[in-house]
């Protein structure tokens, strides 16, 4: 990972004692955790990663930690906090609150639930990653600063890319994967679709019950998966909701032609000319995100006109993406940095907002 400029981040010093809290479940929210961390570290913060295990999660949901984190901001700040700065993943963390001079909240809209709202006046800052999110959170009353965000870059150039379809599912019930499914089903002459998801084989959404369907189950090591990832040449990321994305930002990375839906945020990381957009239908509120879901008609005519194309023009989304998600690597530095040196300033300053 590029360095951040050390002369920026030593812009404040002595560097923020920041705690980074999130859930760690394995897959998206512990990657996020990573890499926020060692981005903070390039920013010159000192990080102490808090992941949230069961206990903290439940005590999130407790009204009683939520009505001793209000009754003890009435009594005032505590003299000496353990961290300048908390960064909470995801959810407001009633019980970390007051260990912190200011809190600081990263959230995914489609999990930011009435616990999150109903504390919102609590954060000082919230961190977008999206330009979706940003107008969400700033329609609240939140002072937001847009960070973006980042995903690991799986490319790997010495895989051969094959004219087959990836459709990650992983944990998420929010992949479009069974509406995905039933439509494979009826296009046996299209190329092989190869399914990850990330539960016990008799758990599955749907059994596979096309030839051109490979419906695998369970963990796969990350060296499989990530070729996997490279071999495919089309990678289907049909979100119905996404915070960041890492699934598509990872698809742009390897040089995949990467199908997503229409809608924000995910056409905030796919455009055109690096991957292609599918007509999606807004639906029903899932949280604070409303649910997009792929038009089967707008999917079928962009895989027939996906596989019309020759290699040249393929490899030309392909660059394009992997360009996007180069600049997009490097960006994501300074846009952290901008947004420590901004909560530097009002921890140093004592300016930070009035807290509702």
């Amino acid at each position: 990972m590029m360095a951040a400029n050390p002369q920026h981040a030593a812009a404040i010093q002595p560097g923020l004692k920041l705690r980074l809290v999130g859930k760690s479940n394995g897959v998206g929210l512990s990657r996020d955790l990573e890499l926020l961390g060692a981005a903070l570290i390039a920013s010159g913060c000192h990080v102490t990663q808090h992941p949230c295990e069961r206990r903290d999660r439940k005590r999130r949901r407790s009204l009683l930690a939520r009505l001793a984190m209000r009754v003890g901001r009435l009594r005032g700040a505590p003299p000496h906090p353990p961290f300048d700065v908390n960064v909470m993943l995801e959810h407001i963390w009633p019980q970390f609150v007051r260990q912190a001079r200011c809190n600081v909240l990263v959230p995914n809209p489609e999990w930011t639930d009435r616990r999150d709202v109903a504390m919102l006046g609590i954060a000082d800052r919230v961190w977008a990653k999206t330009v979706v999110a940003e107008e969400l959170f700033a329609a609240r009353g939140s002072r937001v600063l847009r960070i973006g965000f980042d995903s690991e870059d799986r490319f790997e150039h010495t895989v051969e890319r094959l004219p087959q379809f990836l459709h990650l599912a992983g944990r998420s019930p929010l992949k479009g994967t069974e509406r995905l499914l039933a439509l494979w089903q009826r296009h046996p002459e299209w190329p092989r679709l190869t399914l990850l998801q990330d539960t016990p084989a008799g758990d599955a959404s749907r059994p596979a019950l096309a030839a051109n369907i490979v419906h695998r189950h369970g963990f796969e090591s990350n060296q499989d998966l990530r070729t996997l990832q490279n071999a495919h040449r089309f990678h289907l990321c049909l979100s119905e909701a996404e915070g960041w994305g890492h699934y598509i930002a990872e698809a742009l990375s390897v040089g995949a032609v990467t199908f997503t839906c229409d809608a924000p945020p995910m056409n905030e990381l796919v455009g055109a000319g690096r991957g292609v957009l599918v007509g999606a239908h807004l639906g029903e509120q899932h949280n604070l995100a409303r649910m997009a879901r792929f038009d089967e008609s707008a999917l079928e005519a962009a895989i027939a006109g996906a596989l019309l194309l020759s290699t040249t023009q393929l490899d030309a989304i392909g660059a394009a993406a992997r360009g996007w998600f180069l600049a997009n690597k490097q960006g994501f530095l300074a846009r952290v940095q901008g947004a420590v040196d901004d909560i530097g300033r009002a921890v140093r300053d004592g300016a930070l907002l009035d807290r509702r």
